[in-house]
């Protein structure tokens, strides 16, 4: 898995499934959040996401009023996001 960022822009390329990648992710989301109100997380094509990172970007959003808008390439995992009802809560959509 790799993660760029971009102005208040996250991207993830490669599947979201170790500890290290929660890890990579809640750092660079972390370094976003400090500047920005209003995060993209572009998920370009995991299959899946682990429940620690959905649980740390459902904490930012709920206890420190971060907007987060995801995009995912991938239906499998927007099919999954729906599932857990997450898309309102990330503002998931497709790239």
């Amino acid at each position: 898995m790799q993660v760029t960022t971009s102005s208040n822009t996250l991207t993830i390329v490669g599947n979201i499934k170790s500890v290290n990648d929660y890890q990579e992710i809640k750092t660079a989301v972390d370094n976003l959040v400090q500047e920005h109100k209003v995060i993209t997380i572009l998920i370009k094509d995991s299959l899946s996401i682990t429940s620690s990172v959905i649980g740390y970007l459902n904490k930012i959003v709920m206890k420190d009023s971060i907007d987060v808008n995801i995009k995912v390439g991938n239906t499998q995992l927007q099919e999954l996001l729906a599932d857990l009802n997450l898309i309102s809560v990330f503002k998931v959509s497709k790239i």
